[in-house]
Formats: C-alpha cells, sequence, structure tokens
C-alpha cells in the first residue's frame, strides 16, 4: 500500500490514509457516522468497512464506543488498522477481513447495539477498470439481500440498522428489510434545492414496530459551497438529526 494519499475529515479531527486508485472514502462515509444513533459503552459494526473512515468518524464523535470493521479486502483492512494506530483509536476500534456471505468466526456469536453500512450501489453493469473499486461498487455473491440480511442477523433485539444507499433503490431496500426492522426514518440527501435526491440513509431498529418516516432530509449545496447544515456535520463534527 505505498501508492496512498493521507487525507483528514470532521475539520482535520481523523486523519485517514487511502489509495490513490481505488475506493476512496468521501461525503457518504462521514454522513453516515453522524446518522448512526450510538451512545456511550455501546457497539458497533460497520459491514464493509474499507479503509475505516465511518469507523474513525464514530469513534471521534462518541468517545468509548467498541467499533468491530468487517472488509472483504485483506489490503484495505490492514491499511484501516493502519488509520486506526494514525488517530490513536486502538481501544476503540478493530478491523477484520471478511465476507458477509461467509460470516467470520470472530462474528458468528456477536451481536452489536448498531450496525451501519454503505453496501456496494451497483446490482449489475461494467465494472470499474481499478479491482479494489470494483469490490468495494459491484454487488457480487454478497448481493443487496445477503447484505441487509447479515446486517439484521448481526443486531441486538431493539438495535438500530443505518445504511446509506442510492435513491433509486429505496423500495428494494425496504422490500428487504420489511417485517424485520421497524421504525424506519428514510433521510433524503439532496445535491441542491430542486434536485431529487440521489442518495438516502435508511435507519431503522430490529423487531420493533412503529410507523415509518419520510424525514424532511438534508439539502448538501447551495451554489458551489456546503450548507451550513451539511458543514455542521463535515466539519463541526454534529450528529445528523
Amino acid at each position: 500500500m505505498n501508492d496512498f494519499s493521507e487525507n483528514t475529515l470532521l475539520g482535520g479531527r481523523v486523519k485517514i490514509k487511502q489509495p490513490k486508485n481505488g475506493f476512496r472514502a468521501a461525503i457518504d462515509s462521514v454522513l453516515l457516522a453522524a446518522a448512526v444513533p450510538a451512545k456511550k459503552g455501546q457497539t458497533v459494526l460497520e459491514a464493509g468497512s474499507g479503509s475505516g473512515a465511518a469507523s474513525l468518524c464514530l469513534a471521534a464523535r462518541v468517545k468509548d464506543i467498541s467499533i468491530t470493521g468487517l472488509e472483504i479486502q485483506k489490503e484495505i483492512t490492514e491499511l484501516a488498522i493502519e488509520n486506526v494506530r494514525l488517530n490513536k483509536m486502538e481501544q476503540n476500534i478493530k478491523f477484520i477481513t471478511g465476507d458477509v456471505a461467509d460470516v467470520p468466526k470472530e462474528l458468528r456469536d456477536t451481536q452489536f447495539h448498531h450496525v451501519m453500512t454503505n453496501p456496494p450501489f451497483v446490482s449489475c453493469g461494467t465494472s470499474p477498470a481499478d479491482s479494489s473499486k470494483a469490490v468495494a461498487h459491484m454487488e457480487t455473491s454478497a448481493n443487496l439481500a445477503v447484505w441487509l440480511d447479515f446486517c439484521i442477523r448481526k443486531l441486538k433485539p431493539k438495535g438500530t440498522l443505518t445504511l446509506i444507499h442510492r435513491a433509486d433503490r429505496l423500495d428494494e431496500i425496504l422490500s428487504l428489510i420489511y417485517g424485520r426492522v421497524g421504525g424506519i426514518e428514510v433521510i433524503p440527501l439532496y445535491p441542491k434545492v430542486g434536485k431529487n435526491a440521489k442518495r438516502v440513509i435508511v435507519r431503522g431498529r430490529k423487531s420493533f414496530k412503529s410507523p415509518m418516516i419520510m424525514s424532511a432530509g438534508l439539502v448538501l449545496h447551495e451554489g458551489d459551497c456546503y450548507t451550513p447544515e451539511t458543514e455542521n456535520i463535515l466539519r463541526e463534527m454534529k450528529p445528523l438529526e
């Protein structure tokens, strides 16, 4: 992993090394972490943790939590572990290599208060030229159904599932979690005022019965700048309410 860049998130509070080519953390990872309603002393699983951006951001915002990240690519897991050391978060975060379609033994008997995930977005089509990016973006044997089933099974009763995904797959997401996750809140992420949402955050609780809420959502940009609400999340480490 010699060909990497070092970047910062949350206004410099988090440092992260990531590949120059391949999957790179972006705004999605920060927003995902901001949407997880974790509290001190609780446990969190990140399914598909990449180089660790979302886990690092969550641990920076919520002190004294325990996060486990699961990533299928061994070299990316190693980079995530290096990022944990870089941020001195060894007491709070660990990363393991494994596949959601073949649960590693370290996770087979473990459930968590929260599961967060940014599943592969693309169900079919041409893979990116970079193999690492292809693994991150393209579904394989672990399609969205397998992915979400794993996430729900890893939740404690009444535990929360938080995911970010493409808005045009919202109907599929809701159909896959229906009856297993309740109290669902859908948070559209609008590029600008008057534009359709391209991403959504979905939150819900396992074995919980409550009507679904479609929130007002978050507008990301105003002109060429982030909106104040988005800046508060990206720079000031505020949660996504």
